[in-house]
């Protein structure tokens, strides 16, 4: 009997033990997931004195629940600007730079797939010069227009002069691990530069200029992950489509991308998870009226201490708009994430 408990009724079957094993595992792990959640639930209906008063788990047993966080956040007669302009902040900028960043990566991403590149180190350094000497010429007072020339005509020469000279070439994988390698580069070793550009920009303190920084941060991941997903489509289709007459253009908006729905979507949601929680470069970039949720949440902690009752409030707030859109994704997160693992 106890021996029939561990035999596989048939080939495509588990046997009981080990099902009762995986269900037990799995629930183990679904409750260490949950709890979090429900601690920030739990504790944002908690008075600051049942917090202070040590560890209470069950509503109604160990403490009675209050509003008392709804109120002061929500409710109170400052409360209009105090939660909402950081949260249509956080919406904003995070599904503005989200799609800006899946809308340069993903074409970014297909022209690295199809299309073959072979720039030369030396002519990539010069442009980086060249649009450093123009940046250079207007943060020192040089109007845009006269700053832009100036960069083009220093670069144009170079280029067809000594360029010609230059040795060695980048291949698409060299470019597609330079732009992975800028999302390794924390943001903390940039923040001063960008901040000074910014500064001199006028982006400081916009939405405008949040953007444009989560934007870059997070394009490298776009055109990381697109990459695999565009490599997933068999280009026969593509060669059919030119056979019919289509353009470059026609065949990109009209095949490729419809058939990489699932991995755009998939994409998206990291990016836009990575906008709206980003916290360093709003930290440095944004002021009051620009101010984000994350930069909401760690003013909590005041000079009395952490207020975890409006900790626990406002990250549910935060956590509530992405689990939703995940939720209703889900099925298309799924097949994203699998046609990127299938290949050949």
């Amino acid at each position: 009997m106890i021996r029939q408990f561990f035999i596989r009724p048939n080939p495509f079957a588990i046997s009981p033990a080990r099902k009762i094993f995986s269900y037990s595992l799995l629930i183990f792990w679904t409750i260490v997931t949950l709890l979090p959640f429900y601690w920030l639930v739990v504790t944002a209906f908690k008075l600051p004195i049942d917090v202070s008063t040590g560890p209470k788990y069950v509503p109604y047993v160990d403490y009675k629940p209050d509003t008392h966080a709804f109120d002061d956040l929500l409710f109170s007669d400052v409360a209009g600007n105090f939660v909402t302009r950081p949260y249509i902040n956080t919406i904003v900028v995070a599904s503005g730079s989200s799609a800006l960043a899946l809308l340069i990566g993903s074409t970014a991403a297909y022209a690295l797939t199809r299309f073959e590149y072979r720039p030369k180190p030396g002519l990539v350094l010069t442009l980086a010069l060249s649009v450093g000497l123009g940046a250079y010429l207007y943060v020192q007072g040089l109007s845009m227009i006269l700053s832009g020339v100036v960069a083009i005509a220093v670069y144009a020469l170079i280029a067809q002069t000594i360029g010609r000279r230059f040795k060695g070439s980048l291949g698409n994988s060299d470019i597609a691990f330079w732009l992975v390698s800028q999302r390794m580069l924390p943001p903390v070793a940039v923040i001063v530069p960008i901040y000074v550009m910014y500064q001199n920009l006028g982006l400081l303190n916009t939405r405008l200029g949040l953007i444009v920084a989560y934007t870059a941060v997070n394009l490298p991941l776009v055109v990381w992950f697109m990459r695999d997903y565009f490599q997933a489509i068999p280009i026969e289709l593509e060669e059919s489509a030119f056979i019919d007459g289509a353009s470059q253009y026609q065949v990109l908006w009209r095949i490729v991308m419809p058939l990489a729905a699932p991995g755009l979507i998939a994409t998206g949601i990291i990016v836009l998870i990575f906008a709206w929680n980003e916290y360093t470069l709003a930290l440095f970039l944004t002021g009051a009226d620009t101010q984000t949720m994350p930069i909401l949440v760690a003013a909590q902690n005041a000079t009395r201490g952490p207020q975890w009752w409006s900790i626990s409030l406002l990250v549910l707030m935060m956590v509530a708009p992405i689990v939703l859109l995940s939720a209703l994704l889900e099925r298309f997160i799924a097949s994203g994430i699998l046609l990127g693992a299938v290949k050949g």
